[in-house]
């Protein structure tokens, strides 16, 4: 286990942890004080600044109440902007829109594989149903690896015949 000697004094592994959270600790409390003091802090409520025009100068008493009150610098800390809060959620409800637009993209492709996978297996059904079961017994047998020889014979048909469902079922695997 690592020691350190310093004057008489021994350090080991449970002594610099326990330092460790004691700087932690100390650095939490000063930025604790740091917020305390700026919350504290009185600051200015700064208006904006509107530069005079014809409009506003022959602007009624009763026109100059109807705009908003200013606020405090607490309750404009406490209520969002609310052209901010719009852009934030047209831009949430675009990035989402255009996600869910990809997926289904996705899901589509995958949908067309699926359908052209599902056609190519349902054409493949349909010729092995119209062909007579001594000649389906023989496409089997030749595409599980068998000779023509042994197709042949078992199935009782001509070698060329067998040889042909041996060549049809090579070209049907590739």
């Amino acid at each position: 286990m690592p020691v350190l000697e310093l004057g008489g004094l021994t350090l080991g592994i449970r002594e610099g942890v326990i330092a460790l959270i004691v700087l932690v600790a100390f650095y939490m409390g000063f930025v604790l004080l740091r917020m305390f003091y700026l919350r504290s802090k009185p600051t200015p409520v700064i208006a904006p600044s509107v530069a005079p025009t014809l409009d506003s100068q022959a602007a009624s008493p009763s026109r100059l109440a109807d705009d908003e009150p200013e606020l405090t610098l607490e309750e404009s800390w406490e209520k969002p902007p609310a052209r901010m809060a719009e852009g934030i959620l047209r831009q949430g409800l675009e990035q989402e829109f255009a996600q869910l637009r990809e997926e289904v993209d996705a899901m589509r492709g995958e949908l067309a594989a699926l359908r052209a996978d599902m056609l190519q297996e349902l054409a493949h059904m349909r010729a092995t149903q119209s062909v007579s079961p001594i000649y389906g017994d023989a496409m089997q047998m030749a595409a599980s690896g068998y000779e023509p020889a042994m197709i042949a014979e078992r199935c009782g048909i001509a070698r060329a015949e067998a040889e042909l469902v041996v060549a049809l079922a090579k070209s049907q695997a590739q």
